[in-house]
């Protein structure tokens, strides 16, 4: 499975989605940010643009003014769609935490639930094969960037599976102005397969029998 790893700017519409397809046909799965669809219009271009290319899209959109996670099959059928944790400690993970996709049990935190992944992906009660982390927009700090990494590193660990994620290439926590973009790609024993800061570069990686290599 080739999977493409996207950090677009913000936009209204999905055009930078549809050129990573037509410039990448023989990519499988996209990987694009948290909030990068702005309305529930865009996810219906998307499930038509993921049917007629034959790939795989994870993101966010957004509902009522909240992301919700979502991922849509090859055939631009909705098979994850939920309500983002909210940011309260106490509080877990909602579920679904997981989606079997093609064969391949797909985990998903968004954005901030990293924080909670290690503690809560327990509840899936299934061997994931791959975790997608959907990232809004960049760190507001070094030690952010650091420590959202080293809670993949743990995640990654803990359930031995590789955990991918990236955020938007502008825009900033809050409007804060600090932003610090990231892309990442974990393997199943904790060890970095890369990462990148205030790099946003597209990646691609060729996932085969939980192993997984950059191209």
């Amino acid at each position: 499975m080739k999977i493409l790893i996207a950090q677009p700017v913000h936009e209204n519409g999905i055009s930078q989605l549809e050129a990573e397809i037509k410039r990448n046909p023989d990519i499988d799965l996209l990987l694009f940010p948290e909030g990068y669809l702005c309305n529930e219009d865009e996810l219906v271009e998307t499930r038509t643009l993921a049917k007629k290319n034959n790939k795989q899209i994870i993101t966010s959109y957004r509902k009522a003014n909240k992301d919700r996670a979502v991922i849509i099959d090859h055939k631009g059928n909705i098979i994850l769609d939920r309500a983002k944790t909210p940011p309260d400690e106490k509080i877990e993970l909602i579920t679904p935490l997981s989606v079997l996709c093609d064969s391949i049990e797909i985990g998903y935190l968004l954005c901030m639930e990293i924080l909670k992944g290690a503690r809560d992906l327990k509840k899936v009660n299934k061997v994931l094969d791959l975790i997608v982390h959907p990232i809004g927009v960049g760190m507001f700090s070094e030690e952010q960037f650091d420590l959202w990494i080293e809670e993949a590193k743990t995640i990654a660990r803990t359930y031995k599976t590789i955990i991918m994620g990236t955020s938007h290439a502008d825009g900033s926590y809050q409007n804060c102005g600090i932003s610090i973009p990231i892309s990442y790609c974990i393997d199943s024993d904790g060890e970095p397969v890369y990462i990148a800061k205030s790099d946003t570069r597209t990646r691609i990686l060729d996932l085969v029998a939980k192993k997984v290599q950059i191209i």
